[in-house]
């Protein structure tokens, strides 16, 4: 709005004076105005006195400030509703915040960083740092092929590649691709005072034993038998079949023996596949001290435990399953994979296979914490 050249004192003088008598083309004549802007005054602040003006200005002047307030306050809850549902955490998420709220509403930088809480030096930086577009599209293809591997077990696939940035910045690029692993589920974990169990020193010393459940997608239910070798982690055998008995379990574990040779222990639970007289003779005729962990206490076998884990997290989630046929060939790619390609974190980021045919380097043997078990219920673990 144009500024009047004219203040209200001065306004209500020449009222003043036409009120006194003088006529209206003479006063607009000396002061230069036009009988329109005359009558406008007259109209505005026609019998008001100089203090009764400057009142009616100030208030004018709030009312406006009132207004700017407003609108300003007004823009700033739009601009906020912009960025609703979104994680402003970071300096380059504030960065695309204030860049957002520029392009949709034409804010200024200083008004955008005041409502997102972002010093205009950091909103203006720009980084220097590499775009790594070799390493991020290598992380984004083993990530996409291995869907439930972690950025450690990552970095051991691209070690063998020659690709060996540091862990932290490894584990940016790896969130920033957004290639974190979802969840799924709780992990119950052991109470109670811990005593440690003793790890072999050589392949072929324990193996474990467990059972496994799936379906097909017609609804039939399959068992799949788990067997591997506790030192090497290496995966033995997984028979899949609707049905597995004690004699099968002694069958499968005969021809394991005739290829791996016999071991000293075996592990399992107390399922009635392992507590049959078929395992009894089994285990009797071939001299294998077989070992029954407590009741309700898995964590004692927790090896092809957490064996038991990778499979169900890495293949049989992963896969729907139409035939018997077609889930026993799954799982023998699937455990070829693991033994002879998969990074075993336990194992340096070797494979099982390499660790069972280098065999025993003349380490001392790890040990493993499990829950304790009451007096009538310890057993011997020893070799």
């Amino acid at each position: 709005m144009k500024r009047s050249r004219f203040t209200e004192e001065q306004i209500i003088g020449i009222l003043k004076k036409q009120e006194a008598g003088l006529k209206v083309p003479d006063l607009c004549r000396k002061h230069g105005i036009s009988d329109a802007t005359f009558y406008k005054w007259k109209t505005r602040y026609g019998g008001l006195e100089v203090s009764e003006a400057k009142r009616l200005k100030a208030l004018e002047d709030e009312n406006s400030r009132l207004k700017r307030l407003l609108a300003d306050a007004m823009l700033d809850n739009a601009a906020l509703k912009e960025i609703v549902g979104k994680k402003v955490v970071t300096p380059v998420a504030k960065r695309q915040a204030v860049d957002h709220i520029r392009g949709v509403l034409a804010l200024s930088e200083r008004r955008a960083c005041a409502l997102v809480g972002l010093a205009r030096r950091v909103a203006r930086y720009i980084s220097t740092r590499a775009d790594d577009v070799v390493l991020r599209q290598r992380l984004r293809e083993l990530a996409g092929q291995r869907r439930r591997f972690g950025y450690r077990r990552l970095s051991y696939l691209l070690a063998r590649e020659g690709l060996t940035p540091n862990h932290k910045k490894l584990f940016r690029l790896y969130q920033e691709e957004g290639l974190k692993v979802r969840h799924r589920g709780g992990r119950k974990r052991a109470l109670g005072t811990r005593s440690p169990m003793t790890v072999p020193q050589e392949p072929g010393q324990r193996w474990s034993l467990d059972f496994v459940s799936d379906a097909l997608i017609c609804g039939r239910r399959f068992r799949i038998l788990a067997v591997i070798d506790d030192f090497s982690r290496e995966n033995l055998a997984l028979v899949a079949d609707t049905s597995l008995s004690g004699g099968r379990v002694a069958r499968e574990l005969t021809t394991l023996v005739e290829r791996y040779g016999k071991p000293l222990m075996i592990v399992s639970d107390n399922g009635t596949e392992f507590t049959s007289q078929a395992i009894l003779k089994w285990a009797d005729g071939m001299q294998v001290e077989w070992h029954y962990i407590a009741p309700g206490k898995p964590q004692q076998n927790g090896f092809v435990e957490s064996f038991n884990g990778r499979l169900r997290d890495e293949c049989l989630n992963e896969t729907l399953f139409t035939s018997l046929t077609h889930a026993r060939q799954i799982l023998a790619d699937w455990r070829e994979d693991y033994n002879t390609v998969r990074p075993h974190s336990q194992l340096n980021g070797r494979t099982p296979d390499q660790v069972a045919r280098q065999g025993s380097r003349g380490h001392a043997p790890k040990t493993l914490a499990i829950p304790s078990t009451p007096s009538h219920e310890k057993r011997e673990l020893s070799f």
